[in-house]
């Protein structure tokens, strides 16, 4: 159904265009303005659907105006349309995600106070809707797609197949238990090891303090200085078939990467955690082990600190 409204589409493109110019043949590709956000690009073999963005888009506006791509365009691709999978087809969206994180602007000597405020999609840039055969190369990258993780190492890493394609330093939990007034009892903080896989996403989460269930809005960064909480989603993981609550979110504090601080979570840089949840869609193979024993870039072989004071291995 979806290629023969696409096929359509196409028709009756052509046929707008010829009206308009007179001859459909055009040695460059030929823009027509469908409404204020929405374009198409007819050349000499196929229509290519490509959104111009015409405002800025702030953070907090994001997910919204993707969603609506993703809605207007799901009907006539002939493939399921996703979110990951438009931004994957344009990663510069990504490296503009990444720009929004507090300590890379203060690097610039720029203070953000609200993140939700920066622009996410500049006025001016355009977002292509993938082909059908890109979208397939994609859908099988993500296929072939598994997270590692590897708690006394405090590295998260993503490989598709057996290639290594990012490196991420975390934080992860404390070797304690503690009551959380949040689930009502006494919790080991230690994060869980096991295989499981990626079940969902909060795009707009709320900051809570489990340990007396405190909700805020502001945080104490590392600088000292006070700012808004950032807009970057959370993702859920299931492990070992439960889901623990155990979650991969940015922290406004890198000094704790590289520590056993949380109280169960997988933590990282603000930036990272943009790039870790485009590279985890749904049903993306996690693993989360304990081992001591690793081998360094170099191939040397090290042994790790058992922060846990544990010697079991995954």
């Amino acid at each position: 159904m979806k290629k023969l409204v696409l096929i359509i589409h196409a028709i009756v493109l052509i046929i707008y265009v010829i009206s308009v110019n007179g001859s459909s043949t055009n040695a460059g590709a030929i823009g027509l303005s469908v409404d204020s956000e929405l374009h198409h690009v007819y050349n000499q073999q196929e229509v290519v659907n490509v959104v111009s963005i015409h405002r800025p888009i702030t953070v907090e506006n994001y997910f919204q105006f993707m969603d609506s791509i993703v809605k207007s365009y799901d009907s006539i691709t002939p493939y399921t349309l996703s979110e990951h999978l438009l931004v994957r087809a344009n990663p510069w969206i990504i490296d503009t995600l990444k720009h929004t994180d507090y300590y890379i602007m203060k690097a610039r000597d720029s203070f953000v106070y609200n993140q939700k405020k920066m622009i996410a999609l500049p006025k001016g840039n355009t977002i292509v809707i993938p082909d059908a055969i890109r979208a397939k190369k994609l859908v099988g990258t993500f296929q072939k797609t598994t997270i590692d993780i590897n708690i006394p190492e405090f590295k998260l890493r993503i490989y598709e197949d057996t290639i290594l394609i990012h490196e991420f330093p975390i934080r992860v939990g404390r070797n304690e238990k503690k009551y959380l007034e949040m689930s009502g009892r006494v919790q080991d903080l230690k994060t869980k090891t096991g295989q499981g896989v990626i079940v969902g996403y909060e795009k707009y989460p709320r900051y809570v303090n489990p340990a007396n269930n405190h909700e805020y809005v502001v945080t104490n960064r590392d600088d000292k200085k006070v700012t808004k909480l950032p807009q970057i989603p959370f993702i859920e993981t299931e492990i070992n078939g439960l889901r623990y609550g155990q979650l991969i979110h940015p922290t406004t504090n890198p000094e704790t990467l590289g520590k056993a601080y949380s109280n169960g979570c997988i933590g990282t840089n603000e930036a990272d955690a943009w790039v870790i949840y485009y590279y985890m869609p749904l049903e993306t193979k996690i693993n989360i082990r304990y081992d001591l024993d690793v081998i360094n870039t170099v191939g040397d072989r090290l042994v790790l600190k058992d922060i846990y004071s544990d010697t079991k291995k995954n």
